[in-house]
Protein backbone atom coordinates (compact mmCIF):
# COMPACT_ATOMS: atom_id res chain seq x y z
CA UNK A 1 0.00 0.00 0.00
CA UNK A 2 1.82 3.27 -0.79
CA UNK A 3 2.46 5.70 1.76
CA UNK A 4 0.57 8.85 1.81
CA UNK A 5 2.31 12.05 3.51
CA UNK A 6 0.67 14.57 5.52
CA UNK A 7 2.04 18.27 6.92
CA UNK A 8 1.21 18.12 10.65
CA UNK A 9 3.43 20.82 11.70
CA UNK A 10 4.89 24.45 10.63
CA UNK A 11 6.62 27.56 11.96
CA UNK A 12 7.42 30.37 10.65
CA UNK A 13 10.11 33.06 11.18
CA UNK A 14 9.56 35.30 8.28
CA UNK A 15 10.07 39.12 7.68
CA UNK A 16 6.05 40.42 7.84
CA UNK A 17 5.37 37.72 10.40
CA UNK A 18 7.44 35.41 13.22
CA UNK A 19 4.83 32.62 13.85
CA UNK A 20 1.94 31.18 11.87
CA UNK A 21 -1.09 33.63 13.09
CA UNK A 22 0.96 37.00 12.67
CA UNK A 23 2.23 35.44 9.85
CA UNK A 24 -1.02 34.61 8.20
CA UNK A 25 -3.03 37.93 8.92
CA UNK A 26 0.38 39.64 7.12
CA UNK A 27 -0.53 37.13 4.13
CA UNK A 28 -4.40 37.60 4.11
CA UNK A 29 -3.94 41.36 4.47
CA UNK A 30 -1.19 42.43 2.56
CA UNK A 31 1.42 43.74 5.09
CA UNK A 32 4.59 44.06 4.10
CA UNK A 33 8.01 43.31 6.06
CA UNK A 34 10.42 45.29 4.03
CA UNK A 35 11.92 47.93 5.68
CA UNK A 36 15.14 50.93 5.47
CA UNK A 37 18.01 49.52 6.78
CA UNK A 38 20.21 52.28 8.33
CA UNK A 39 23.40 50.02 8.41
CA UNK A 40 22.90 49.38 4.66
CA UNK A 41 23.08 52.88 3.93
CA UNK A 42 26.12 53.59 5.98
CA UNK A 43 28.07 50.66 4.00
CA UNK A 44 27.10 52.57 0.49
CA UNK A 45 25.24 49.88 -0.52
CA UNK A 46 22.69 51.04 -3.51
CA UNK A 47 19.55 48.81 -2.30
CA UNK A 48 19.64 50.21 1.24
CA UNK A 49 16.17 47.83 2.33
CA UNK A 50 15.97 44.56 3.17
CA UNK A 51 13.20 41.75 4.47
CA UNK A 52 14.57 40.41 8.45
CA UNK A 53 12.37 39.01 10.67
CA UNK A 54 11.82 41.15 13.94
CA UNK A 55 12.89 39.68 16.58
CA UNK A 56 12.71 42.88 19.55
CA UNK A 57 9.53 40.96 21.00
CA UNK A 58 11.00 37.21 21.00
CA UNK A 59 12.31 35.85 24.02
CA UNK A 60 15.01 33.44 22.88
CA UNK A 61 14.98 31.79 25.86
CA UNK A 62 12.11 29.76 24.93
CA UNK A 63 14.44 28.12 22.14
CA UNK A 64 17.94 28.31 23.72
CA UNK A 65 19.51 27.16 26.90
CA UNK A 66 21.64 30.25 28.27
CA UNK A 67 24.48 28.20 27.88
CA UNK A 68 23.54 27.65 23.51
CA UNK A 69 22.83 31.78 23.69
CA UNK A 70 26.16 32.61 24.79
CA UNK A 71 28.41 33.72 21.86
CA UNK A 72 25.25 33.14 19.36
CA UNK A 73 25.64 35.34 16.53
CA UNK A 74 24.72 33.45 13.54
CA UNK A 75 21.04 34.69 12.55
CA UNK A 76 20.50 31.84 10.39
CA UNK A 77 20.51 29.40 13.08
CA UNK A 78 18.19 31.77 14.95
CA UNK A 79 15.41 31.72 12.70
CA UNK A 80 15.66 28.11 12.06
CA UNK A 81 15.64 26.90 15.32
CA UNK A 82 12.60 29.35 16.27
CA UNK A 83 10.71 27.52 12.83
CA UNK A 84 12.10 24.46 13.73
CA UNK A 85 10.96 24.41 16.92
CA UNK A 86 7.87 25.76 16.02
CA UNK A 87 6.78 23.32 13.91
CA UNK A 88 7.47 20.22 15.99
CA UNK A 89 5.23 21.92 18.99
CA UNK A 90 2.57 22.94 16.27
CA UNK A 91 2.57 18.98 15.24
CA UNK A 92 2.04 18.21 19.08
CA UNK A 93 5.50 16.46 19.13
CA UNK A 94 7.72 15.96 22.41
CA UNK A 95 11.41 16.78 22.36
CA UNK A 96 11.18 15.70 26.09
CA UNK A 97 13.11 12.26 25.04
CA UNK A 98 15.67 10.31 26.55
CA UNK A 99 17.03 8.03 23.79
CA UNK A 100 16.52 8.75 20.24
CA UNK A 101 13.68 9.61 18.43
CA UNK A 102 14.51 6.57 15.99
CA UNK A 103 11.33 6.77 13.41
CA UNK A 104 12.16 11.18 13.42
CA UNK A 105 14.62 13.06 11.36
CA UNK A 106 15.28 16.60 9.92
CA UNK A 107 16.62 17.71 7.07
CA UNK A 108 16.96 21.29 6.78
CA UNK A 109 18.49 23.28 4.45
CA UNK A 110 20.47 26.74 4.28
CA UNK A 111 22.71 28.71 1.84
CA UNK A 112 25.08 30.55 4.32
CA UNK A 113 25.17 30.12 7.55
CA UNK A 114 27.05 32.00 10.82
CA UNK A 115 28.30 34.44 7.94
CA UNK A 116 28.84 37.51 10.69
CA UNK A 117 30.20 34.51 13.39
CA UNK A 118 32.54 33.77 10.52
CA UNK A 119 33.71 37.12 10.24
CA UNK A 120 33.91 37.44 14.17
CA UNK A 121 36.02 34.36 13.96
CA UNK A 122 38.19 35.65 11.06
CA UNK A 123 39.35 38.59 13.27
CA UNK A 124 40.14 36.73 16.13
CA UNK A 125 42.25 34.48 13.93
CA UNK A 126 43.93 36.94 12.72
CA UNK A 127 44.61 38.79 15.80
CA UNK A 128 46.35 36.16 16.93
CA UNK A 129 43.18 35.45 19.73
CA UNK A 130 42.38 31.59 18.97
CA UNK A 131 41.59 31.08 22.13
CA UNK A 132 39.00 33.32 22.70
CA UNK A 133 37.16 31.84 19.39
CA UNK A 134 34.61 29.96 21.79
CA UNK A 135 33.54 26.31 21.41
CA UNK A 136 30.49 27.44 19.35
CA UNK A 137 32.21 28.80 16.40
CA UNK A 138 32.37 26.02 14.39
CA UNK A 139 28.80 24.42 14.97
CA UNK A 140 27.51 28.06 14.02
CA UNK A 141 29.21 28.35 10.99
CA UNK A 142 29.40 24.62 9.49
CA UNK A 143 26.72 24.05 6.66
CA UNK A 144 24.85 21.63 8.93
CA UNK A 145 24.90 23.53 12.27
CA UNK A 146 21.03 24.19 11.67
CA UNK A 147 20.57 20.59 11.70
CA UNK A 148 22.66 19.48 14.40
CA UNK A 149 21.28 22.19 16.29
CA UNK A 150 18.08 21.12 16.12
CA UNK A 151 18.27 16.96 16.18
CA UNK A 152 20.14 17.67 19.37
CA UNK A 153 17.19 19.79 20.88
CA UNK A 154 14.51 17.07 19.46
CA UNK A 155 16.39 14.25 19.63
CA UNK A 156 15.97 13.13 16.37
CA UNK A 157 17.26 9.50 15.45
CA UNK A 158 16.84 9.43 11.56
CA UNK A 159 18.64 11.16 9.01
CA UNK A 160 19.73 14.40 10.59
CA UNK A 161 21.30 16.35 7.33
CA UNK A 162 21.29 19.76 5.69
CA UNK A 163 20.69 20.98 2.03
CA UNK A 164 21.82 23.86 -0.11
CA UNK A 165 20.70 24.33 -3.42
CA UNK A 166 20.36 27.88 -3.88
CA UNK A 167 16.93 29.92 -3.76
CA UNK A 168 15.82 26.11 -4.18
CA UNK A 169 16.58 24.68 -1.03
CA UNK A 170 13.86 25.52 1.48
CA UNK A 171 11.45 23.33 -1.65
CA UNK A 172 13.82 20.81 -2.38
CA UNK A 173 14.64 19.92 1.16
CA UNK A 174 10.76 19.16 1.58
CA UNK A 175 10.92 17.06 -1.10
CA UNK A 176 13.88 14.93 0.43
CA UNK A 177 11.61 14.60 3.72
CA UNK A 178 8.71 13.59 1.66
CA UNK A 179 10.71 10.77 -0.04
CA UNK A 180 12.25 9.39 3.02
CA UNK A 181 8.79 8.80 4.52
CA UNK A 182 7.47 7.74 1.10
CA UNK A 183 10.17 4.85 1.25
CA UNK A 184 9.45 4.24 4.60
CA UNK A 185 12.66 4.86 6.08
CA UNK A 186 10.75 7.02 8.42
CA UNK A 187 7.48 8.21 9.59
CA UNK A 188 8.13 12.07 10.77
CA UNK A 189 10.62 14.42 8.78
CA UNK A 190 11.07 17.73 10.17
CA UNK A 191 11.67 19.83 6.81
CA UNK A 192 12.14 23.23 6.12
CA UNK A 193 15.54 25.74 5.49
CA UNK A 194 16.74 29.14 6.99
CA UNK A 195 18.85 31.59 5.54
CA UNK A 196 21.43 34.49 7.39
CA UNK A 197 20.62 38.14 7.40
CA UNK A 198 22.82 41.13 6.88
CA UNK A 199 25.35 43.02 4.51
CA UNK A 200 27.70 40.45 3.92
CA UNK A 201 24.85 37.87 2.60
CA UNK A 202 22.89 40.75 0.41
CA UNK A 203 26.54 42.14 -0.31
CA UNK A 204 27.29 40.16 -3.64
CA UNK A 205 23.51 40.55 -4.79
CA UNK A 206 23.99 44.61 -4.67
CA UNK A 207 27.36 44.45 -6.42
CA UNK A 208 25.43 42.56 -9.07
CA UNK A 209 23.06 45.16 -9.64
CA UNK A 210 20.05 43.06 -9.64
CA UNK A 211 18.78 44.73 -6.35
CA UNK A 212 16.27 47.70 -6.45
CA UNK A 213 17.99 51.21 -6.04
CA UNK A 214 15.26 53.82 -6.42
CA UNK A 215 12.80 52.79 -3.69
CA UNK A 216 14.95 53.36 -0.46
CA UNK A 217 12.68 55.88 0.78
CA UNK A 218 9.70 53.62 0.08
CA UNK A 219 10.82 50.42 0.73
CA UNK A 220 6.84 48.46 0.81
CA UNK A 221 6.57 49.74 -2.68
CA UNK A 222 10.13 47.91 -3.40
CA UNK A 223 9.24 44.18 -4.38
CA UNK A 224 7.28 44.09 -7.31
CA UNK A 225 6.39 40.67 -9.06
CA UNK A 226 5.05 39.96 -11.93
CA UNK A 227 5.18 44.43 -12.32
CA UNK A 228 5.87 46.23 -15.07
CA UNK A 229 8.47 48.48 -13.01
CA UNK A 230 10.20 45.55 -11.37
CA UNK A 231 13.62 46.49 -11.11
CA UNK A 232 14.85 43.50 -9.06
CA UNK A 233 14.32 41.27 -5.74
CA UNK A 234 14.42 42.83 -2.54
CA UNK A 235 16.46 41.06 -0.56
CA UNK A 236 15.18 38.88 2.89
CA UNK A 237 16.08 36.40 5.16
CA UNK A 238 14.13 34.20 7.84
CA UNK A 239 13.03 30.54 8.19
CA UNK A 240 10.40 28.15 7.31
CA UNK A 241 9.55 24.56 8.72
CA UNK A 242 7.33 21.91 8.87
CA UNK A 243 6.58 18.23 9.92
CA UNK A 244 5.91 16.12 6.89
CA UNK A 245 4.36 12.81 8.69
CA UNK A 246 2.42 9.10 6.74
CA UNK A 247 -0.75 9.49 6.97
CA UNK A 248 -0.79 6.64 8.98
CA UNK A 249 1.10 8.06 11.89
CA UNK A 250 -0.87 11.36 12.22
CA UNK A 251 -4.24 9.25 12.22
CA UNK A 252 -2.45 7.24 15.04
CA UNK A 253 -1.71 10.19 16.68
CA UNK A 254 -5.08 12.33 16.00
CA UNK A 255 -2.75 15.20 14.55
CA UNK A 256 -4.04 17.92 13.10
CA UNK A 257 -3.49 17.79 9.22
CA UNK A 258 -2.78 21.12 7.14
CA UNK A 259 -2.64 19.46 3.86
CA UNK A 260 -1.12 16.22 1.95
CA UNK A 261 1.79 16.49 -0.23
CA UNK A 262 0.81 14.56 -3.60
CA UNK A 263 4.19 14.84 -4.78
CA UNK A 264 6.57 16.43 -6.82
CA UNK A 265 9.99 16.80 -9.07
CA UNK A 266 13.69 18.10 -8.93
CA UNK A 267 15.78 18.75 -11.89
CA UNK A 268 18.65 20.97 -13.60
CA UNK A 269 18.61 22.49 -16.81
CA UNK A 270 22.33 21.83 -17.16
CA UNK A 271 23.09 25.82 -17.61
CA UNK A 272 22.73 24.53 -21.71
CA UNK A 273 19.64 26.23 -23.90
CA UNK A 274 19.38 29.09 -22.17
CA UNK A 275 20.17 28.25 -18.98
CA UNK A 276 23.17 29.48 -16.93
CA UNK A 277 23.83 30.30 -13.58
CA UNK A 278 21.22 32.69 -13.15
CA UNK A 279 19.06 31.95 -16.05
CA UNK A 280 16.69 28.99 -16.32
CA UNK A 281 16.38 26.94 -18.80
CA UNK A 282 13.04 26.94 -19.60
CA UNK A 283 12.82 23.08 -20.85
CA UNK A 284 13.90 22.23 -17.82
CA UNK A 285 11.03 24.64 -15.86
CA UNK A 286 8.69 22.82 -17.87
CA UNK A 287 9.96 19.42 -17.51
CA UNK A 288 10.15 20.01 -13.68
CA UNK A 289 6.53 21.21 -13.42
CA UNK A 290 5.37 18.68 -15.90
CA UNK A 291 6.89 16.05 -13.58
CA UNK A 292 5.67 16.99 -10.60
CA UNK A 293 1.84 16.97 -11.91
CA UNK A 294 2.86 13.51 -13.21
CA UNK A 295 4.26 12.57 -9.81
CA UNK A 296 1.30 13.58 -8.07
CA UNK A 297 -1.03 11.38 -9.59
CA UNK A 298 -3.35 15.00 -11.39
CA UNK A 299 -4.04 16.48 -14.15
CA UNK A 300 -3.49 20.03 -15.05
CA UNK A 301 -6.56 21.13 -15.05
CA UNK A 302 -7.15 20.13 -11.45
CA UNK A 303 -4.36 22.78 -10.42
CA UNK A 304 -6.81 25.78 -8.71
CA UNK A 305 -3.60 28.17 -7.98
CA UNK A 306 0.18 28.52 -8.18
CA UNK A 307 2.24 30.10 -5.33
CA UNK A 308 5.52 30.93 -8.49
CA UNK A 309 9.30 31.62 -7.77
CA UNK A 310 8.51 35.49 -9.26
CA UNK A 311 11.08 37.66 -7.73
CA UNK A 312 10.55 40.30 -9.35
CA UNK A 313 12.99 40.31 -12.24
CA UNK A 314 13.07 40.35 -15.69
CA UNK A 315 12.38 36.83 -15.72
CA UNK A 316 8.78 36.40 -14.08
CA UNK A 317 7.65 36.98 -17.55
CA UNK A 318 9.35 34.28 -19.22
CA UNK A 319 8.48 31.94 -15.83
CA UNK A 320 4.54 32.75 -16.77
CA UNK A 321 5.57 31.60 -19.83
CA UNK A 322 6.76 28.14 -19.02
CA UNK A 323 3.97 27.30 -16.08
CA UNK A 324 1.41 27.79 -19.16
CA UNK A 325 3.04 25.71 -21.47
CA UNK A 326 3.99 23.27 -18.97
CA UNK A 327 0.17 23.18 -17.99
CA UNK A 328 -1.25 24.08 -21.31
CA UNK A 329 -3.69 26.68 -19.72
CA UNK A 330 -4.01 30.39 -20.38
CA UNK A 331 -6.10 33.32 -20.40
CA UNK A 332 -9.06 33.11 -17.84
CA UNK A 333 -8.47 29.60 -17.98
CA UNK A 334 -4.94 29.99 -15.82
CA UNK A 335 -4.87 28.86 -11.97
CA UNK A 336 -4.83 31.64 -9.89
CA UNK A 337 -1.09 33.35 -9.13
CA UNK A 338 0.26 34.64 -6.74
CA UNK A 339 4.01 35.55 -5.00
CA UNK A 340 4.92 35.98 -1.51
CA UNK A 341 8.22 38.05 -2.01
CA UNK A 342 5.82 41.24 -2.84
CA UNK A 343 5.65 41.07 0.91
CA UNK A 344 9.09 40.36 2.36
CA UNK A 345 11.11 40.12 -0.31
CA UNK A 346 13.49 37.42 -1.40
CA UNK A 347 14.37 34.86 1.24
CA UNK A 348 17.02 33.08 -0.69
CA UNK A 349 17.72 29.71 1.23
CA UNK A 350 14.90 30.34 3.28
CA UNK A 351 12.75 31.38 0.00
CA UNK A 352 10.92 28.31 -0.74
CA UNK A 353 10.32 26.65 2.87
CA UNK A 354 8.68 29.80 3.78
CA UNK A 355 6.61 30.41 0.87
CA UNK A 356 5.01 26.81 1.06
CA UNK A 357 4.27 27.39 4.67
CA UNK A 358 2.43 30.37 3.51
CA UNK A 359 1.10 28.55 0.31
CA UNK A 360 -0.61 26.28 2.83
CA UNK A 361 -1.94 28.28 4.97
CA UNK A 362 -4.62 28.76 2.45
CA UNK A 363 -6.09 25.86 2.49
CA UNK A 364 -6.84 26.59 6.29
CA UNK A 365 -8.02 29.84 5.73
CA UNK A 366 -10.26 29.32 2.41
CA UNK A 367 -8.60 32.02 0.58
CA UNK A 368 -5.78 32.85 -2.38
CA UNK A 369 -4.14 35.57 -1.04
CA UNK A 370 -3.18 38.84 -2.61
CA UNK A 371 -0.39 40.29 -4.58
CA UNK A 372 1.49 43.27 -3.61
CA UNK A 373 2.80 45.81 -6.20
CA UNK A 374 1.49 43.97 -8.94
CA UNK A 375 -1.01 46.77 -9.86
CA UNK A 376 0.97 47.63 -13.20
CA UNK A 377 0.92 44.05 -14.76
CA UNK A 378 3.82 43.00 -17.17
CA UNK A 379 2.11 43.38 -20.79
CA UNK A 380 4.01 40.22 -21.52
CA UNK A 381 2.06 38.21 -18.56
CA UNK A 382 -1.39 39.79 -19.66
CA UNK A 383 -0.89 38.43 -23.12
CA UNK A 384 -0.81 34.96 -21.02
CA UNK A 385 -2.89 34.99 -17.93
CA UNK A 386 -6.46 37.05 -17.53
CA UNK A 387 -5.90 39.83 -15.00
CA UNK A 388 -8.62 37.84 -12.55
CA UNK A 389 -6.21 35.44 -12.22
CA UNK A 390 -4.06 37.42 -10.40
CA UNK A 391 -5.20 38.78 -7.69
CA UNK A 392 -4.44 42.39 -5.79
CA UNK A 393 -5.91 41.29 -2.57
CA UNK A 394 -7.00 38.23 -0.90
CA UNK A 395 -9.99 36.32 -2.45
CA UNK A 396 -12.47 34.01 -0.72
CA UNK A 397 -11.72 31.00 -3.08
CA UNK A 398 -11.08 27.73 -1.41
CA UNK A 399 -7.94 26.32 -3.20
CA UNK A 400 -8.20 22.37 -3.41
CA UNK A 401 -4.78 21.76 -5.30
CA UNK A 402 -1.45 23.92 -5.10
CA UNK A 403 1.46 23.97 -7.01
CA UNK A 404 4.64 25.58 -5.69
CA UNK A 405 7.76 26.00 -7.40
CA UNK A 406 11.33 27.22 -6.86
CA UNK A 407 13.99 28.15 -9.05
CA UNK A 408 17.41 28.95 -8.33
CA UNK A 409 20.79 29.95 -9.15
CA UNK A 410 22.81 27.23 -10.98
CA UNK A 411 19.90 26.48 -13.09
CA UNK A 412 18.25 24.45 -10.77
CA UNK A 413 14.44 23.59 -10.13
CA UNK A 414 11.76 21.61 -7.61
CA UNK A 415 7.89 21.95 -8.23
CA UNK A 416 5.64 20.39 -4.87
CA UNK A 417 1.88 19.75 -5.38
CA UNK A 418 -0.06 20.07 -2.53
CA UNK A 419 -4.29 19.05 -1.71
CA UNK A 420 -6.25 20.06 0.64
CA UNK A 421 -6.91 17.16 3.29
CA UNK A 422 -9.43 14.47 2.93
CA UNK A 423 -9.57 11.45 4.65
Amino acid sequence: MAVRVVVTGMGVCAPNGIGLKAFGHALQKGESGISFHPELEKLKFSCQIAGKPNLELTNLKHYFTNVQLKGLNASGVVYGVMAGKDAWQDAGLSADVETPDWDSGIIFGTGILGVDKFREAIYQVDEGNVRRLGSTSVIQTMASGISAYLGGMLGCGNQVTTNSSACTTGTEAILMGYERIKSKKAKRMLVGSCSDSGPYVWGGFDAMRILPRNYNDSPEKASRPMSATASGFVPGSGAGALVLESLESANARGAKIFGELLGGSINSGGQRNGGTMTAPNSEAVIRCIRSAVQEAGINSEQIDMINGHLTATTKDSLEIQNWSRALERSGKDFPYVNSFKGLFGHCLAAAGSIECVGSLLQFESGQVFGNLNCEDLHPEIEKIVDPSRIPQTSLDVQPKIIAKASFGFGDVNACIIFKSHTN
